[in-house]
C-alpha cells in the first residue's frame, strides 16, 4: 500500500515537472514569434513554469477523484476551465500583492475578469485539460511505468532540489525588484520599469535574466494606484460635465427651433388653421334639432361665405390656388 502511494506521488511530481517544462517551451516559442528573440520566461531561472505544472497536476488529481462518477470529455473540459482559471487568477493576485507587479494583463481582451483571466485562455485551458487527461497522461504514465521506482525517486528528488534552489535564488531577485519599485519616486509604470532594469543590469546573471523575462510587466505601487484613481475620478467628472453641457445644448436648440417655427410661420397658414379649427368647433357644437332661429341664420350665413370663398379660390391662377390650398 505504501509502495503504491509512493509511486503515485512520484508520478505526480514527475508529471508536474513534465508539464512545467512543456509550458516553458510554449511560452518561449510564443514570445519568440512576438519579440523575435529568445526570452527565458518565468520568474524562475530554470526551464520550467510552475503554473503549468501545477495546473496539469491539479486537473489530473481532480479528474481522477471523479472517476467513479464521470470521466467524459465534457467533465474534463469543465474541470480544467474552472480550476486553471482559478489558479491563474490567484497566481496573478498573489504575485501583484507580494511584489507590486502584474506579470500579465488581459484588460484589453474581451470578457476578462479584472485583467487577470479572460475567456480565450479559459477555453484553451479546457481544451488543454482534455488533451492532458485523455491523450498525454496515458502516454506519460506508460513511460513512467517502464522506469524503476528507484530511478523515479532519484529523478524526482533531484528535480525537486534544483527547483527549490531555483526558487530561493529567484525569490531574492524578486525581493530586489520589490525594493526598487517601493523606493521609486516615479508615478508611472514605464519609468519604474526603466529604473528596475537599471537596478538589475549590474547584478548577477539571474537578475539580468529576470529583467528580460517580462517585457510587458506592469508595476503597481501605491503612488501609481492613487494616480490611476485620480485620473479615473477626473475622467468621470469630465464625462458628467460634458453630458450636462450636451443636454443643455439640446434643450436650447429645441427651444430655438420652437421659437423660429412660431415666428416664421406664414400668416396665411395661421389664418387657415384658425378657420379650420373654427369649422371643427361649429360642427361639434351645432345641433340642428335644438338650434334657435338666430343660430340657424348664423350657420346659413357661414355656409354661404364659405361657398363664396371656395368660388373665389377656384377662380385664382393655378399656382396661387395650389399655394393657398397647401396653406389650408
Amino acid at each position: 500500500m505504501k509502495e503504491i502511494l509512493l509511486e503515485e506521488i512520484l508520478n505526480l511530481i514527475l508529471l508536474f515537472f513534465a508539464y512545467a517544462f512543456l509550458g516553458w517551451c510554449i511560452e518561449v516559442t510564443l514570445k519568440y514569434f512576438q519579440f523575435h528573440r529568445f526570452i527565458n520566461r518565468g520568474f524562475l531561472t530554470g526551464p520550467w513554469l510552475p503554473i503549468y505544472g501545477s495546473g496539469a497536476a491539479l486537473i489530473t488529481v481532480v479528474v481522477k477523484g471523479l472517476l467513479p462518477i464521470e470521466f467524459g470529455f465534457g467533465t474534463t473540459f469543465a474541470v480544467s476551465f474552472v480550476l486553471c482559471g482559478l489558479l491563474e487568477y490567484l497566481a496573478s493576485f498573489f504575485m501583484e500583492k507580494r511584489f507590486h507587479a502584474r506579470w500579465w494583463d488581459y484588460s484589453q481582451k474581451p470578457m476578462n475578469l479584472h485583467g487577470r483571466i479572460w475567456i480565450g485562455n479559459l477555453v484553451l485551458f479546457g481544451l488543454g485539460g482534455v488533451l492532458i487527461v485523455h491523450v498525454i497522461n496515458p502516454l506519460l504514465f506508460q513511460l513512467f511505468g517502464k522506469i524503476t521506482l528507484l530511478v523515479r525517486e532519484i529523478t524526482a528528488g533531484a528535480l525537486s532540489t534544483v527547483f527549490i534552489a531555483d526558487y530561493i535564488v529567484s525569490h531574492f531577485v524578486l525581493k530586489l525588484v520589490k525594493t526598487g519599485v517601493e523606493n521609486s519616486e516615479a508615478d508611472n509604470t514605464e519609468e519604474i520599469s526603466r529604473e528596475v532594469r537599471l537596478l538589475l543590469r549590474d547584478r548577477s546573471v539571474f537578475a539580468r535574466r529576470f529583467a528580460d523575462a517580462y517585457p510587458e510587466v506592469l508595476y503597481r505601487t501605491d503612488r501609481i494606484l492613487a494616480r490611476m484613481n485620480e485620473i479615473k475620478a477626473e475622467t468621470e467628472r469630465l464625462r458628467k460635465v460634458a453630458e450636462h453641457r450636451v443636454e443643455k445644448m439640446e434643450q436650447r436648440l429645441e427651444e430655438r427651433k420652437e421659437y423660429i417655427t412660431y415666428r416664421l410661420e406664414p400668416t396665411g397658414s395661421i389664418k387657415n388653421s384658425l378657420i379650420h379649427d373654427q369649422d371643427q368647433l361649429i360642427t361639434m357644437l351645432y345641433d340642428d334639432a335644438s338650434a334657435t332661429d338666430e343660430m340657424r341664420s348664423l350657420k346659413e350665413n357661414i355656409d354661404k361665405n364659405r361657398e363664396r370663398l371656395d368660388d373665389r379660390l377656384a377662380r385664382l391662377p393655378i399656382s396661387s390656388d395650389r399655394q393657398t390650398r397647401k396653406a389650408r
